[in-house]
């Protein structure tokens, strides 16, 4: 999604009236994080010029409460409020977050832009406190053609993210395709090459379509008739009945099912738990019901060609909460056991936004 009202349009308007044994199956999913040994060069507060990644440097600010109305508290439905970071940069092309994928241990990610561009780092810890960023560099997502994809197609929005083992697929809202990077071949200066998709897909609104992807493990083979599967949720795609449009794409029973839509919330990512379960990640806004976001949980095994699945909201926020336009969101096992979720923001690079990198455990 390219823009969400910021708190200050919405407040004028008002006043204008993994279990231990899944979680191998995720650190195979997901080893494309890992970046190459050799250093980058360091960037000038200018955007890249050139297709090579550079190092930039990344400012956190610590969010200790998450109830902006009661500081004490730390319990939001299913989850537990962690740590956040308000993050800023001198770096002209740092923002507009909208999907991030951690390795298994939540240190090393990988998250895009919607505005053509990879960020890959590490999150620095104090205890379980995020308390910084490490290691970041920014690189452009290039085409088949090795030039970025912004200055060859005009193709921004990439809005999604997934990984299967090397590989890392990234969905383009405008345009409704979806790209698939082999990071073995060069980590972030992998050509993208273009996936198929059903012919559906292309006919999303253009500013409402790909939003969220997640790939099913092929581990997972052994009783789940998706295993190597990705899966590809709209924004606002709606179905003759008012739901939210989805896709299996690949795997052994691609197709096209829906998604429950209720109180006019939208889609904004997804995420495969190391459990196997499945989580959206949802937001919605209006003048007269404010900005909101939810998790709500689905079960991957009811996901088939031709269904209709729904579940229920483990998780709501609003302005009274430090949110901001929540657009990406992952999961990790601590070495305690706990699951982690990390959300991410989209500042849509303006002023009056933020990009917040928030955790949660959670506990149901």
């Amino acid at each position: 999604m390219r823009s969400l009202p910021s708190r200050r349009r919405f407040l004028q308007g008002m006043a204008a009236g993994l279990s231990a044994a899944a979680l191998p199956r995720l650190a195979q999913a997901q080893s494309a994080t890992q970046p190459p040994a050799t250093p980058r060069p360091a960037a000038k507060p200018s955007p890249y010029r050139v297709n090579e990644p550079v190092s930039i440097d990344v400012n956190a600010r610590p969010l200790p409460s998450f109830d902006i109305r009661d500081r004490a508290r730390t319990r939001f439905g299913a989850l537990e409020y962690r740590s956040g970071l308000i993050l800023t940069s001198s770096f002209s092309g740092f923002g507009g977050l909208s999907a991030l994928r951690l390795d298994p241990k939540g240190e090393r990610f990988i998250a895009v832009s919607d505005q053509g561009s990879w960020f890959t780092g590490r999150i620095v810890y104090r205890g379980r406190e995020m308390v910084g960023l490490g290691d970041v560099e920014a690189a452009p997502l290039l085409g088949a053609d090795g030039r970025p994809i912004t200055v060859t197609r005009g193709w921004y929005d990439s809005e999604s993210l997934a990984l299967d083992g090397s590989f890392a697929y990234v969905g383009l809202e405008r345009v409704n395709q979806v790209l698939r990077f082999d990071f073995a071949k060069g980590f972030t200066r992998a050509r993208g090459e273009v996936v198929a998709l059903p012919a559906a897909a292309r006919k999303l609104p253009n500013n409402k379509g790909l939003e969220g992807l997640v790939f099913v493990p092929k581990a997972m083979s052994t009783g789940q008739p998706l295993a190597g599967t990705l899966i590809a949720f709209s924004e606002r795609g709606l179905d003759a009945n008012g739901n939210l449009i989805a896709f299996l794409v690949g795997g052994k029973t691609p197709g096209q099912f829906s998604v429950r839509r209720s109180e006019n919330f939208d889609i904004s990512d997804a995420v495969l738990l190391p459990s196997g379960g499945l989580l959206i990640l949802e937001r919605k806004f209006s003048w007269f019901g404010g900005v909101g976001i939810r998790i709500r949980r689905l079960a991957l095994s009811e996901i088939a060609p031709g269904a209709v699945v729904d579940g229920p909201a483990i998780f709501n926020a609003d302005l009274g909460n430090e949110i901001d336009n929540m657009e990406g969101i992952d999961a990790h096992v601590t070495e305690e056991g706990e699951t982690v979720l990390t959300m991410v923001s989209d500042d849509n690079f303006s002023l009056i936004q933020r990009n917040l990198l928030l955790q949660f455990t959670l506990l149901d």
